[in-house]
């Protein structure tokens, strides 16, 4: 019998893992269907770094004592001197990605190439969770909580129609598919967001080597910039959590497009360096065909000879038109990654509308009838803890609220007073 079972190993619940590594009280398995611990992988594009400071490490907010710390892994790599003189708060996104997989190897509890497919309850008491492994062995374990940490899955919400992965993908497959996509004589990109960005950036970057065509539309009506003021970025502390959970679903619901700039905005460095792209070519005679469009909506996607036709519309000026490209990155964004497993508990669920569970203070889905057994969800908690849902700087805030809760007691101290404005009188 487990205190608690981790489904899926992201960042948030390898935090979890790493924070419970030093409370001997707790005993912890964690299981990721993958075969190593590799953050975003077709998305680590040289040159980009991580849009949260260094210390949203693994552990640092709750226990900067730790040896799972950002710095002790500078340490241990003897990284320590160059990250001195790299005198920045930021980081690579690489460097972020290694610093977790060495937290993870050495983590006992965590445990990948198994999937957990099934989690149900026993005897009011606890729950069974079934475990297969990439053989198809299956193994059960007893838990008496469950902490549900699946992430994020592609989101695309255009119509597909005969089109071959390896020419229209998801901007996550990016990476995978770079080479094959500089051989095409024109490419779009589809976005607003910083994944966008990045992906333009860096075909835009080699564009004259190859001599490709590129395209970017994006559905808003500007290119906007992250917000990156300091009494803005407070929207992403333990205070303003705590101050959004509080309020009805629907005032949520109204506030979360409100801070679309702080959650979904462009990097300025990366605005910066297009923008310097486009005008240094500018000065050149030869110049190689780049489009930018906003306010662009792009409804379907089929294939036409040897490239696809993208169906689009100007909103704004409400003027159809179609476009011709050989390979098309979408960066439309994700969604919940939702196990399917969970369906089975659906009536038992209070439920804030038809897609989103009603979750607590402590991040417990709220079940109909009294539970000393929970289920816990890092996953698909944007409606009920905001914006910062998906923020790993508050990351270990959420961990040290469900380990709270698990234990009966305050293990961890409750974050308070943490910014220096207030959200309600």
């Amino acid at each position: 019998m487990y205190d608690v079972i981790g489904v899926g190993i992201g960042p948030f619940n390898l935090s979890l893992a790493a924070l419970l590594d030093d409370i001997p009280e707790i005993e912890a398995l964690f299981f990721d269907k993958t075969s190593e611990f590799v953050w975003h992988p077709g998305m680590l594009i040289g040159g980009t770094d991580l849009q949260v400071p260094f210390i949203a490490d693994l552990v640092t907010f709750a226990n900067p004592q730790s040896k799972y710390t950002f710095l002790n892994y500078l340490h241990h790599h003897n990284r320590l001197y160059q990250f001195f003189f790299f005198n920045r708060f930021d980081i690579p996104r690489r460097e972020y990605n290694d610093y977790a997989a060495w937290v993870a190897s050495m983590l006992k509890s965590c445990h990948f190439g198994h999937e957990v497919i099934d989690v149900k309850e026993a005897e009011n008491s606890h729950y069974v969770v079934t475990v297969s492994d990439h053989e198809g062995n299956q193994k059960e374990y007893k838990a008496k909580h469950v902490v549900i940490g699946t992430g994020n899955i592609p989101l695309v919400p255009i119509e597909l129609v005969q089109t071959n992965r390896d020419d229209v993908f998801h901007s996550s497959e990016y990476l995978y598919k770079k080479e094959g996509v500089k051989e095409a004589k024109s490419i779009t990109v589809i976005g607003s967001g910083q994944s966008a960005a990045e992906i333009f950036l860096d075909l835009l970057q080699v564009q004259k080597d190859y001599h490709y065509e590129i395209t970017w539309f994006t559905r808003s009506a500007e290119f906007l910039q992250l917000e990156s003021a300091k009494l803005g970025q407070e929207v992403f502390s333990p205070d303003y959590v705590e101050y959004f959970h509080k309020l009805p679903f629907k005032e949520r619901m109204d506030a979360l497009p409100q801070l679309g700039q702080l959650r979904k905005g462009i990097d300025p460095n990366t605005l910066k360096s297009i923008y310097d792209q486009l005008y240094h070519r500018s000065v050149s005679v030869e110049e190689q065909p780049v489009y930018i469009q906003p306010l662009t909506e792009v409804s379907r996607i089929e294939k036409a000879e040897d490239e696809y036709k993208l169906s689009c519309e100007q909103w704004q000026a409400k003027k159809d038109f179609d476009h011709y490209s050989e390979k098309v990155i979408l960066a439309t964004g994700y969604k919940p990654n939702i196990p399917s497993w969970l369906t089975q508990y659906k009536d038992k669920l209070v439920w804030e509308d038809e897609k989103r569970f009603k979750v607590d203070n402590d991040y417990k889905l709220v079940f109909k009838d009294d539970q000393v057994h929970n289920l816990y969800t890092l996953t698909n908690i944007e409606h009920s803890h905001g914006a910062g849902a998906t923020n790993l700087g508050l990351s270990v805030y959420r961990n040290t609220k469900i380990i709270n809760s698990i234990l009966g007691k305050q293990h961890f101290k409750e974050m308070k007073n943490t910014v220096f404005q207030q959200f309600s009188p």
